[in-house]
């Protein structure tokens, strides 16, 4: 086992898979220096197969999507926050096309859509909008929370032959652990227990997933066992290993960081309230972002987004 940074096996899973693939190529905005990290060393060992872009994501997002159906495996780099402008090419071609030509094209995208909240960087650089795509058929949502995960699972995505939206959390990427030195993957839609509990669940998303772990170890000193599921895939979602959580400990609470309607934290309530309603003990609860967008200010921020005292308020309601 080797100690990686987040971006450090971010980066490692796409020179593998470049070396076992010449059909691998990464595009987007300033990567050749790696000034983000995650690209760092890839122009200088892969070059021409490295494309930094205009400033133009409904472009090269489409271009990735003629260059996959002809054969290619590109990996797009962006901000969750910057694709708005190429929603066409993503919902009308890159979820459709498949299903539209009757199967006859695959197309293997891997879109990395780099999560920025809680920074203060204000509305426009700070949407966290996985559930929007989870709403639209043909594209798979893969949202890792540790190091071993982002490289397992990204080198899942470039290997799928269907688009995958790849939502990384830009909170995460300092954070440290174990990764296997061995070649692995994660496969989609498996669930991972991160922490075992008896007297509440708690199912957290993304940069969540660190908190909720955070809060667990608190109340462990109360005698409060709280048990944490990472889903790591939203598109396919692991209901089964949800439900069976939620059978043990009779009680749910949900963390998402975006915003709270229509949310993933909606859609796994709504499931767990449908399939497994006769095991609550206790209503759902659902720790979200308010339905606002994010403002600039420290102190404004910090009421809209989740955090851990909410979630601790979530949970002790649920034990009532």
């Amino acid at each position: 086992m080797a100690e990686l940074t987040f971006s450090e096996a971010l980066n490692q899973a796409i020179k593998e898979e470049m070396r076992r693939d010449e059909s691998v190529f990464i595009m987007g905005e300033s990567i050749r220096g790696g000034i983000y990290g995650v690209t760092g060393g890839l122009s200088q060992e892969f070059d021409e197969r490295v494309i930094d872009t205009p400033l133009s994501e409904n472009g090269f997002m489409g271009a990735a999507v003629g260059a996959a159906a002809v054969g290619m495996r590109p990996i797009v780099q962006s901000l969750s926050s910057f694709m708005w402008v190429a929603m066409d090419q993503i919902v009308s071609q890159a979820a459709k096309m498949r299903y539209m030509f009757g199967g006859q094209v695959n197309l293997p995208i891997v879109y990395r859509c780099g999560l920025n909240y809680g920074n203060n960087l204000a509305a426009h650089h700070t949407d966290r909008p996985y559930s929007m795509y989870m709403n639209m058929p043909g594209l798979k949502i893969v949202i890792p929370t540790s190091p071993a995960d982002a490289k397992g699972l990204l080198k899942t995505a470039i290997r799928d032959n269907d688009p995958v939206m790849f939502f990384e959390d830009n909170n995460l990427a300092g954070v440290r652990g174990e990764v296997p030195d061995d070649e692995y993957t994660i496969p989609f839609g498996k669930a991972e227990v991160k922490r075992e509990g008896s007297d509440v669940t708690v199912v957290a998303l993304a940069g969540m997933v660190r908190r909720v772990l955070s809060v667990a170890d608190a109340l462990a000193e109360e005698d409060i066992s709280v048990e944490v599921v990472d889903p790591r895939t939203i598109v396919p979602l692991d209901k089964q290993t949800i439900l069976d959580s939620v059978e043990k400990t009779g009680r749910l609470v949900v963390v998402d960081p975006a915003h709270k309607s229509c949310s993933v934290a909606s859609e796994i309530s709504a499931m767990v309230s449908q399939e497994g309603f006769w095991t609550l003990q206790a209503p759902i609860q659902r720790v979200a972002s308010l339905d606002c967008h994010l403002p600039f200010s420290p102190a404004l921020e910090k009421l809209v987004l989740p955090d851990e005292e909410k979630v601790t308020e979530a949970i002790y309601a649920v034990l009532e």
